[in-house]
């Protein structure tokens, strides 16, 4: 007979099927990652670890996340389940695995970057309206309040409809791309022409050369803080069963995501690097006063202070709080889905598979994770000024590696039977998700062994018997250890998932039309 990749029907959650195109699918996947944000917030850090390097960090950072695309668009193929990491490590790995590695991690990341998202789009809202003293103290009460207003208008949004998301998103990221574009293309035309501020350096290959980096743990921790910028793509996989085609649209749109993401990437700091210099006065990317967010200084010096100037440079202002509350809402998306599917599949209270029954959102989980994200960032807002929100952002890379990695696991697993099906099929299905494996988990091994230095955070405490231990690993070891518990307690209360190995995946190829089951391992198919 003839053989064909095992393919799995998805069972109807209740979700709003069809509602999402090509565009709009995309629009989300690059929208998930905040490009404006996270330039903001990282690049100044970067240059001061790697200095004029950056741009090649933009280029090493891409091939992990684009290896990892490459997999979950081949995994997705197969299992378009809205569950994704929770669903394709548990078929190909175990329950345990899917739960705590898939579902947990995907969980726990989101939930540990909410407060970043949301304090971000509170200290923008009022830099838009030129409350500069507010706007500034990232602490703020103000802050905090609107911080948690948005989070209160984005889930709306998100009970009200997949559809109302998604095409916020799509003006969103247009707006966002459009504005960061422009910038890029006027610093460079005035580095050009001569009109650059004193400072401004030349471009030059030498920029993405190798050899100039300083050492292995300069380029480890560059690329931990560029890997961060590339995040949230996957979310086109989250909505799968509420796109066309779920097989086909969300992983084709997650890797052209990672695509436009590395150009806009690549074009925006290399203009800002080559305007601005790396000097540590004024808009220098070295200057300390704005390491956490350099575009918003460097407005009035590209666009100048007239009539379109001041316009342009509040359209900036404008992008960066859209890019962190569309980061916010598509925060959302996923981890309200990752939930659903979890307790469709009997793996969380049934609560969690709420739909309701004329926007076909999730109810329960998308209100749940929502109240949840709130009482976080106003706990932690009060903690050591707002600093400990900074550790809470960081040690959610702990957690995106995991899951990204064990998806990324969990193709290559799945498909290892196609060794016998050509080098190019077996090349695509299982080195390339093997090769995503190795660098996402020797990242999050890098990284825990980095933050277990205290002094590496921004926030020190001192526990009994430990000693003085940053908030940063703090945070990871005990967001891990409430997984596992969560993992334990639902194992008890839910104990036919964890039991039934009827939804495991067998070999990745079959007779066609027959799914084959077959396993009694944690670790896969015997």
């Amino acid at each position: 007979m003839t053989e064909t990749l095992t393919t799995y029907k998805v069972e109807d959650k209740g979700l709003k099927s069809g509602a999402l195109g090509f565009i709009s699918s995309t629009a989300i996947g690059v929208a998930s990652t905040a490009p404006a944000y996270s330039l903001a917030a990282t690049l100044g850090f970067v240059v001061v670890l790697v200095g004029v390097q950056a741009p090649l960090f933009v280029v090493l950072a891409f091939i992990p996340m684009f290896l990892a695309a490459w997999a979950i668009k081949n995994i997705n193929a197969v299992d378009p389940d809205c569950g994704t990491s929770f669903t394709w490590a548990w078929r190909a790995i175990g329950p345990r695995t899917g739960w705590w590695a898939g579902g947990w991690g995907t969980i726990a990341s989101d939930f540990l970057a909410m407060a970043s998202q949301s304090q971000i789009a509170g200290q923008y809202f009022f830099l838009l309206i030129g409350a500069q003293s507010i706007g500034a103290n990232a602490a703020s009460v103000w802050v905090l309040l609107m911080g948690v207003l948005w989070i209160v208008v984005l889930t709306w949004m998100c009970y009200r409809g997949i559809q109302v998301s998604a095409r916020t998103q799509v003006v969103l990221v247009t707006i966002e791309v459009i504005v960061l574009v422009l910038l890029a293309v006027v610093a460079l035309v005035k580095v050009a022409n001569g009109s650059a501020p004193v400072g401004h350096i030349d471009p030059s290959w030498s920029w993405f050369s190798p050899v100039h980096i300083k050492s292995f743990s300069t380029l480890m921790q560059g690329m931990l803080l560029m890997v961060f910028i590339y995040w949230g793509w996957d979310t086109t996989t989250s909505v799968n069963e509420e796109t066309r085609e779920p097989g086909r649209i969300p992983g084709i749109a997650g890797v052209v995501s990672t695509f436009i993401l590395l150009g806009t990437y690549l074009l925006v700091v290399l203009s800002v690097q080559s305007y601005a210099g790396l000097g540590t006065h004024g808009i220098g990317l070295g200057n300390p006063n704005h390491v956490n967010d350099v575009l918003s200084v460097m407005g009035n010096s590209v666009f100048g202070t007239g009539t379109l100037g001041k316009i342009l440079t509040k359209l900036l202002f404008f992008m960066i709080l859209s890019s962190s509350a569309a980061t916010t809402q598509t925060t959302i998306l996923p981890n309200a889905r990752t939930t659903l599917s979890m307790a469709f599949h009997k793996a969380l209270p049934e609560i969690f598979g709420r739909i309701h029954p004329r926007y076909k959102t999730p109810t329960f989980s998308t209100l749940a994770f929502s109240a949840l994200s709130i009482v976080f960032y106003v706990g932690i807002n009060f903690l050591s000024h707002g600093n400990v929100i900074s550790d809470s952002v960081t040690a959610a890379t702990f957690f995106v590696s995991v899951y990204l990695g064990i998806s990324a696991a969990a193709c290559a697993w799945h498909f290892r039977g196609t060794i016998h099906a050509g080098f190019r099929t077996f090349f695509s299905n299982v080195v390339v998700a093997g090769l995503a494996t190795v660098f996402l988990f020797g990242l999050l091994i890098y990284n825990v062994i980095l933050y277990g230095h205290a002094d590496q955070s921004y926030v020190e405490v001192n526990l009994p018997l430990l000693g003085n231990v940053g908030t940063t690993e703090l945070i990871g070891v005990a967001t891990a250890l409430l997984g596992f518990a969560a993992m334990f307690y639902c194992r008890f209360t839910k104990p036919q998932f964890f039991r039934d190995r009827s939804m495991r995946y067998g070999p990745s190829l079959t007779e066609a039309g027959e799914v084959v089951q077959q396993g009694e391992s944690e670790f896969g198919p015997i």
